[in-house]
């Protein structure tokens, strides 16, 4: 099949309606998701949310190891497999379903550098303070990581693991910081965020779009994830203005499959995990 035919034909797939028994596959919620991928899968559950796309969440083991990009999440749609939310993002406005077709081309470049920001310092930060702080690998995050499986298999897959990101973040330069300047990078994130929202209910318009889904994400699972201390979530709530923001997308789009909002559930959160 030559490259046209195959686009063709992946174009076409794309234009079918989206299916009522589209799938997102995540690690398993209570005992084995890490802050990093919780934040990455609300992300995408809002987006899709946003969009009013059902999906059925479907916690695997393994989803880590089932994803085509060897992250999680990913969803399955029809035949398609798509993981990531930039990818899933572009996949369904493929089938017609954009929040920021109504941005015009500065905006949509903004948007990107404040995406591009939301990954480079918050996301980055999630996995530095997973696997890179002493105290939180030892305490929570190789347990949880290796939960699913059996001695010795949990602890090899979890030093396996520490070692791909600890070599990530020298090849990124975040090798040498220390956890006091990540909380600083985070805060100054905050701070960027919390300067563009204002006072307005979303990034951009009236309406949210993709980067109001990543920000909630990542803001969300911090205030809701506890750690071996607060330092991470005292950062974000420095900013009242980023804490009405996560209130205001859980009550529009979470609050029918939640008991709790944003604020009351920051004290009460099971360890290392979100208490959604």
């Amino acid at each position: 099949m030559s490259i046209a035919t195959d686009m063709f034909v992946c174009q076409l797939a794309a234009a079918e309606p989206w299916p009522e028994n589209a799938t997102l596959y995540q690690p398993l919620k209570g005992e084995q998701i890490l802050l990093s991928d919780n934040a990455s899968c609300l992300a995408v559950q809002a987006f899709l949310r946003m969009c009013n796309l059902p999906v059925q969440v479907v916690c695997r083991a393994n989803a880590e190891y089932m994803s085509p990009s060897g992250k999680a999440p990913f969803i399955h749609v029809g035949n398609h497999v798509v993981s990531e939310l930039g990818p899933i993002v572009q996949f369904a406005k493929a089938k017609g379903h954009s929040l920021s077709d109504g941005l015009d081309e500065i905006q949509k470049a903004e948007m990107k550098a404040y995406t591009e920001l939301v990954n480079n310092m918050l996301l980055t930060a999630e996995l530095y303070v997973q696997w890179c702080d002493d105290s939180t690998s030892a305490k929570i995050t190789r347990s949880r990581y290796g939960s699913p499986y059996p001695w010795p298999l949990n602890h090899i897959l979890a030093y396996q693991k520490q070692w791909e990101v600890r070599r990530k973040m020298k090849a990124i330069g975040w090798g040498g910081k220390s956890l006091k300047q990540v909380l600083e990078d985070v805060d100054r994130c905050c701070q960027a965020l919390s300067q563009r929202l204002g006072t307005q209910p979303y990034f951009f318009t009236k309406q949210p779009t993709e980067l109001d889904a990543l920000v909630f994400g990542h803001l969300f699972t911090i205030l809701t994830t506890q750690l071996t201390d607060d330092a991470l979530c005292e950062k974000v709530k420095n900013y009242e203005n980023l804490i009405k923001f996560c209130r205001r997308i859980e009550q529009q789009y979470f609050e029918e499959h939640d008991q709790e909002s944003v604020l009351s559930s920051v004290s009460r959160c099971s360890r290392g995990s979100s208490t959604k």
